[in-house]
């Protein structure tokens, strides 16, 4: 079993029953972090002192306070710790429920597992931690496994990023149109961009696309 374990969650509860979850795995060294700042910091003295962490345990979201902090989210934190120990196994904890956001923590973050927080989520966590230790291919917790075999999950492309930059700078069709044929971004046609768009507002239920890029915005797509 993995020795030497690292739990970054804001909430003492939850942190609480995570810790106590891994001591009933038999971890030996279990430490834990409020602040995303913190357990940055506990990851790099773990590496200039040849005591690396094993497993990174991570919430999303933390509430920020009067603190200043360099890494205000999970994603930044795991971002940076993997560009310090790319070897470094992690697994993200949280209440997040945006297909897309879960999914792009697998495609840009390359996270281990993903574990919603839930009624029987620490039965779940356990259950993950043991099959990553062991290689095991499942990477998300029941909760979350036919919400991503949805096919439109993977509607969302690059494409669809750039588009959607263009859009949240204010640039119109043409505007858009222009720079995607300078770029030999294709299609770049007026009209197929209009119904690309009209495809993301229905994809994301958005009203109109100030909307749209609000909540592009708040995904971390834009």
């Amino acid at each position: 079993m993995f020795k030497k374990v690292l739990v970054a969650e804001d909430l003492d509860s939850i942190s609480i029953a995570i810790v106590k979850a891994l001591e009933e795995l038999a971890i030996l060294e279990i430490h834990h972090a409020k602040y995303c700042d913190d357990a940055f910091l506990k990851i790099k003295k773990g590496l200039h002192t040849n005591t690396p962490y094993d497993l990174l345990i991570s919430d999303l979201s933390f509430k920020p306070d009067h603190r200043e902090s360099r890494f205000s989210s999970g994603e930044e934190l795991i971002e940076a710790a993997k560009k310090l120990q790319p070897d470094l196994k992690t697994i993200v904890f949280s209440i997040e429920d945006k297909s897309f956001r879960i999914k792009s923590l697998f495609t840009n973050l390359e996270i281990n597992a993903y574990v919603s927080k839930g009624r029987n989520s620490i039965p779940e966590l356990k259950k993950t931690i043991q099959r990553i230790y062991n290689n095991k291919e499942e990477k998300l917790s029941t909760e979350l496994c036919l919400a991503l075999r949805d096919n439109s999950l993977f509607e969302i492309e690059s494409y669809d990023i750039a588009l959607l930059k263009s859009l949240s700078k204010g640039f119109t069709l043409e505007n858009i149109s222009s720079e995607f044929k300078e770029s030999g971004i294709v299609p770049n046609g007026s009209s197929s961009l209009e119904k690309r768009i009209n495809k993301l507002k229905i994809y994301f239920k958005a009203n109109n696309n100030v909307h749209l890029i609000a909540i592009t915005k708040d995904l971390g797509l834009v």
